[in-house]
């Protein structure tokens, strides 16, 4: 069962870091504390919950509950809930996100920030309802629309003048 914890806490932040990793992280070693873990091997689940601390080289991410969903024994999702905070180091600065949600989806390389999210590098910050970042096309999205179709919350950001 340890063995098995390890494992997957080393995919979730293999998984995790490949969106904004310095090729170095996934070579380091991964450390991982919660207050408690359940694995459903049969559901292709592993949930993390309270004040999950997961470190890996130069990455860093916090939340309340971590899970983890497998297919084929491989990650498929990982999804961050309560007061999330990201940071990792770019090889082009430190980036930071927040949000009150963040779900990592494997196979398309997508990251999904919700709930007051922001993503800040070299002092340049967005901020929204909802942030995604396609990691493949290098493409950042935001803004939320209200079911109506109409705007909820306008996107901010902030740009730090060149130097």
């Amino acid at each position: 069962m340890r063995r098995l914890n390890l494992l997957i806490s080393v995919l979730l932040l293999t998984i995790t870091g490949q969106a904004l990793a310095l090729a170095k992280d996934k070579d380091q070693p991964v450390e991982l504390m919660a207050d408690s873990v359940d694995i459903d091997q049969a559901k292709g689940e592993s949930v993390y919950k309270g004040d999950v601390d997961l470190k890996q080289g130069s990455m860093h991410l916090q939340a309340s509950q971590v899970t983890v969903r497998q297919q084929g024994r491989k990650p498929s999702r990982v999804i961050a809930v309560g007061s999330v905070r990201f940071q990792q180091d770019s090889g082009r600065g430190l980036i930071k996100a927040r949000a009150k949600r963040a779900e990592y989806e494997v196979n398309s390389e997508l990251l999904v920030l919700t709930g007051n999210a922001s993503l800040t590098r070299a002092g340049n910050t967005i901020k929204s309802e909802r942030i995604v970042y396609e990691r493949v096309h290098h493409k950042v999205k935001a803004g939320a629309r209200s079911r109506d179709g109409k705007r909820r919350k306008r996107v901010r950001i902030t740009i730090q003048p060149g130097k």
